[in-house]
């Protein structure tokens, strides 16, 4: 503005006309404006993707309530629709493919239907109040996903508590690391796929050797440390599952503080730990639409207005 102001000054002395000076400082005061609207138009996304989040959650949360015999499959379900993804051809993914009865049905995904069912008739409900669209598949595995986390987590204190509702809320809401899913909650907006992910990338994980486990979860990125936090939901029996992966020096380590942290009051390594997996997990090569689940706010005409 001291440029705009300095020039302006100059050219009057000059005698030559200032109209474009002018036009230029019009132009400077009104970007301010334009970048408002714009900033002001992001918050509106933003609040409206949070609002929907919000909803989302509390769908998914009475749902799983009402079945806790079905949160390890959802969890399951979760992490085979995620570990379809190849590095190399930059392919699969948390996209949702695992819908497909043709995929649903392999050997690695037994058991995982009525895990799948429950999430059909949860996102009937979801897409009824959606304003901006129906929710993806591939969003609605991963929410379901971490639901049925923060399921466990509070059962576990509630069990802690006696079996007492009330009280087992309260450890949690102390002790629980919620906080630990603000990079999750802003991974909104996936895409779904449009045929199934090829077959022979999910091991049958309760068949599976733990070099074989190890190796798969290489292949995505993950080490030791991840196979032993996901232990629970890699196969039916987590502590058959444990047992075999504590005869890796690898993998051993990891086993063992996990186990040691799950008799804690706070489970604060475990659940921290699960948390930040799961995080990485749901985003395997997807490419998130930040401006998913938004919608044009309503016109108003002024010309109809009652004063």
């Amino acid at each position: 503005m001291l440029i705009g102001l300095y020039v302006l000054t100059s050219r009057n002395r000059r005698g030559i006309c200032v109209n474009s000076c002018i036009c230029l400082q019009e132009l400077i005061g009104s970007s301010g404006s334009l970048v408002g609207m714009a900033n002001a138009a992001d918050l509106i996304q933003r609040r409206q993707r949070s609002e929907f989040q919000s909803q989302v959650k509390g769908t998914l949360y009475t749902s799983i309530k009402a079945n806790p015999n079905l949160i390890t499959p959802i969890l399951t379900l979760a992490i085979n629709d995620a570990f379809t993804y190849d590095k190399a051809t930059k392919s699969g993914g948390p996209n949702g493919s695992i819908r497909f009865s043709s995929e649903i049905s392999r050997p690695e995904n037994k058991g995982l239907s009525a895990a799948l069912d429950l999430l059909e008739e949860a996102k009937k409900e979801i897409d009824s109040y959606s304003k901006g669209g129906p929710i993806s598949y591939a969003d609605l595995i991963q929410y379901a996903a971490q639901s049925a986390v923060k399921a466990t987590f509070l059962a576990s204190a509630i069990r802690k508590c006696g079996g007492n509702e009330e009280k087992g809320n309260l450890l949690y809401t102390a002790y629980g690391s919620n906080g630990q899913w603000g990079l999750f909650d802003k991974q909104f907006g996936r895409a779904d796929a449009q045929e199934p992910d090829p077959e022979g990338r999910v091991p049958l994980w309760e068949k599976a050797s733990v070099k074989e486990m190890k190796e798969k979860f290489s292949a995505v990125g993950f080490g030791p440390r991840q196979v032993a936090v996901l232990s629970a939901f890699l196969g039916p029996d987590q502590t058959a599952t444990e047992t075999l992966l504590a005869t890796d020096p690898d993998v051993t380590p990891w086993v063992q503080k996990y186990q040691r942290s799950r008799e804690t009051v706070s489970q604060t390594d475990y659940e921290v730990d699960l948390i930040t997996t799961f995080t990485k997990l749901s985003t395997l090569g997807q490419q998130i639409n930040y401006e998913a689940y938004t919608y044009a706010r309503p016109k108003i005409d002024i010309t109809k207005l009652k004063l």
